[in-house]
């Protein structure tokens, strides 16, 4: 019996199959050559240049962390002033608290990356897109939406240690905070555990938008880049396109990331506190005392930062699809 006979007894199933292979050989004999045909051509459609292996979630969130946080400290020095730029302060030491930003970034980037990848298989299957692309407002529909959603699962997850950085970083030449344990320890004594979230209502309506945008834009871009010229390198794919997204979703976001540091650092070491009226009253605030330009101020060292910074990102997360499906997946 030959190789294809066999295949079709499989397909089939059971005696009876192997019955009616003998009875209508040239039938199964088709049916087979069909279905070797088939995964064959599955086959070379998982390998094609716009596809990754799938991962596992092991490797899914050790992407995506390693991204983040080599994309942070590539370009640790641009967010710091920018911090500082923010709370109207002068800047030094650069690198100062860039080890708790990596603490911060990688757990962030591991499930904005992992919850990303789930948030669209999910959104793909429900709308019936998930075996077929070309329809572009389903497609940005799945990365705005699947973006959102992982930003502000990722946001919610790590936000006090994102509150003990920005605190961590925006500290000069008086010490309140003399490393991360002791910074959650004085924060929870003197403001209480919800301290650990102040800020976390701006920070939650800015980071859905943000992460949306920059999910949407880069997804685009690379589709489209990709279907003008599939023979380019997709690390420098990944790295222009990370780079445009990273400007305009930091564009359209920019006044919410400022109240929001604003807010975490009130009442940081003992200041007074300046806004007291919540996020609206917070933005009144800051119109009314600096002005519209107010709420962009730090906006240039943050596209300095921006562009190097979410290019390198998307560039390492790629890389690293690519890379870690040789190792054994854990589910």
């Amino acid at each position: 019996m030959n190789m294809e006979a066999r295949v079709g007894v499989v397909v089939e199933g059971g005696q009876r199959a192997f019955n009616s292979a003998a009875a209508h050989g040239s039938i199964v004999d088709a049916g087979a050559r069909k279905f070797l045909q088939q995964q064959h051509s599955n086959k070379q459609q998982s390998f094609t240049p716009q596809q990754h292996s799938q991962l596992g979630t092991v490797q899914q969130l050790l992407a995506g962390g390693i991204a983040g946080a080599f994309g942070k400290t590539c370009t640790a020095p641009l967010a710091r002033i920018t911090i500082l730029f923010q709370v109207q302060e002068g800047f030094r030491a650069f690198w100062k608290g860039n080890l708790v930003t990596i603490a911060h970034r990688l757990p962030y980037s591991s499930v904005n990356f992992y919850a990303y990848e789930r948030y669209k298989s999910l959104l793909q299957s429900f709308l019936g897109v998930e075996n077929h692309r070309g329809n572009g407002a389903a497609d940005l529909a799945v990365h705005f939406i699947g973006g959102g959603m992982a930003g502000i699962t990722a946001a919610s997850a790590t936000y006090p240690l994102d509150l003990v950085r920005t605190r961590l970083a925006a500290q000069r030449n008086t010490i309140y905070y003399r490393g991360v344990c002791h910074a959650f320890h004085t924060i929870c004594r003197e403001e209480g555990f919800l301290g650990l979230y102040k800020g976390l209502g701006a920070t939650l309506l800015g980071v859905g938008p943000s992460i949306a945008i920059s999910f949407s834009v880069y997804e685009s871009l690379r589709s489209f880049w990709e279907s003008k010229r599939p023979n380019d390198s997709t690390v420098m794919v990944s790295l222009a396109c990370g780079s445009l997204s990273g400007i305009a979703s930091s564009t359209a976001t920019f006044p919410l990331d400022l109240v929001r540091r604003r807010m975490q650092l009130e009442g940081a070491g003992g200041r007074a506190r300046v806004y007291t009226s919540g996020l609206f009253g917070t933005f009144a605030h800051i119109i009314q005392t600096e002005g519209l330009r107010g709420m962009y101020r730090g906006i240039l060292p943050e596209y300095y930062k921006v562009v190097p910074g979410v290019g390198i990102v998307f560039m390492t997360y790629e890389t690293l699809k690519m890379l870690l499906p040789s190792i054994p997946a854990s589910y």
